[in-house]
């Protein structure tokens, strides 16, 4: 059996380090957890613990996984009844992303000065979101953090499980048109031109399909390089405009109207609007300054753009139906059922319904759109893939004709 070095925190948080023999990591850890303790590291004796902050992931603001692991060790710590400085030392302790670490280290230190803990994490946006903020804010004036804790956990992984939905629906299709690409251009690019030296000084007695795929080749590979930085350039320009305010709006307003997978975004925001807004609602954050929150969790900007005006709307006293159905950004079944939470008095609870609602309806979406997308995309490429070696041995299937 292997033998694994960890270091751990016990239920009065003490930490210590030690070793334990195992067969795999996750049983080790699982082994660990149910003794009681907080495993702060733990690896394979020999291989190190690594060097921290240099994990994989991308550096600033937090993958949602880490922020969900975060989040789930504070609200053991909080259970376990720790004092509040002894918390963040810990999670400091096991937090191995440097700039994330120096982040807490001066949450901690502006707790010590007196600040509440919202206070000092509003100092770390790129880290802590208006939600989270709103939510350990709630969580404070309630005295009841830990509880509130957990419902923005339960919050996370939904965003989490409702992301990487869409991401797998998607994933497979791209990577089809990517190894369809990659074919084809291999293809063109190192089989045809071994066909075209064969076929030699004989190319007037080609086939019309073969010499104009042969035209197509020879043209390609003389506006190779022009071709090439007109593409870079234009990328390199499509992507810095895309990057500012006009062009995300422009093209995020596109997207909504595709024929496919408009709907499909309609509805993911749809979702994300509703989750966040309850969300926010249950912690008993007023509406306009809830849905300034819920704003913000919105990733298209069309969208969050049309919520400005909402806002002000329900500042001036309308309703968060009507607000919300003049700028023509959600379902109309969602605005309906907003509109009889708000007249039964029962608006939270809605907004769950209207999220569950558009999940299990995306759910089905999803799935139609990789039945069908996934054959589509195979035919297309089967047929591409066919052609181009079909024109190829035309010439050849054109000389044993003529020798029978």
């Amino acid at each position: 059996m292997a033998v694994f070095a960890y270091r751990a925190a016990r239920a009065d948080g003490t930490t210590f380090e030690g070793h334990i023999e195992g067969e795999d990591e996750h049983l080790v850890r699982a082994k660990l957890e149910s003794d009681g303790l907080l495993v702060f590291r733990l690896s394979r004796r020999g291989a190190g613990f690594g060097v921290p902050g240099l994990a994989a992931g991308r550096w600033g603001k937090l993958p949602l996984q880490d922020f969900l692991v975060f989040n789930q060790e504070l609200l053991a710590l909080i259970k376990a009844g720790l004092p509040v400085l002894r918390v963040w030392d810990l999670l400091i302790d096991r937090t191995q992303r440097a700039p994330f670490r120096e982040a807490l280290k001066a949450v901690r230190q502006d707790i010590r000065g007196g600040a509440s803990a919202s206070e000092a994490l509003g100092k770390h946006s790129s880290y802590f979101s208006d939600l989270y903020l709103a939510t350990i804010r709630a969580g404070e004036q309630s005295g009841n953090l830990a509880e509130v804790l957990q419902r923005y956990i339960a919050y996370l992984k939904l965003m989490i499980g409702l992301r990487q939905k869409v991401t797998k629906a998607l994933a497979y299709p791209a990577f089809l048109v990517v190894v369809g690409v990659a074919v084809v251009g291999f293809l063109l690019s190192y089989v045809m031109p071994t066909f075209i030296s064969v076929y030699g000084e004989s190319s007037a007695n080609l086939p019309t399909a073969t010499r104009m795929l042969i035209s197509v080749i020879h043209m390609g590979q003389a506006q190779l390089i022009p071709v090439a930085i007109v593409a870079v350039v234009a990328v390199v320009m499509g992507r810095a405009w895309y990057q500012t305010s006009a062009g995300r709006l422009s093209v995020d307003r596109s997207l909504l109207k595709l024929p496919l997978l408009g709907m499909i975004l309609v509805e993911h925001h749809t979702i994300q609007l509703t989750r966040t807004l309850a969300t926010v609602l249950a912690g008993g954050t007023p509406l306009v300054e809830a849905l300034e929150i819920a704003r913000g969790a919105v990733s298209n900007r069309f969208v969050s753009r049309g919520l400005v005006s909402a806002v002000n709307e329900i500042r001036e006293g309308s309703t968060l139906a009507a607000a919300i159905e003049r700028p023509q950004i959600l379902p109309k079944l969602a605005i309906e059922m907003l509109s009889v939470g708000e007249e039964t008095g029962s608006l939270e609870p809605m907004l769950r319904d209207v999220a569950e609602f558009y999940e299990g309806d995306l759910d089905v979406r999803l799935s139609a759109l990789t039945t069908w997308i996934e054959p589509v995309l195979l035919l297309v490429m089967g047929l591409l893939v066919g052609g181009i070696v079909i024109i190829m041995y035309l010439p050849i299937f054109q000389m044993a004709g003529t020798i029978q």
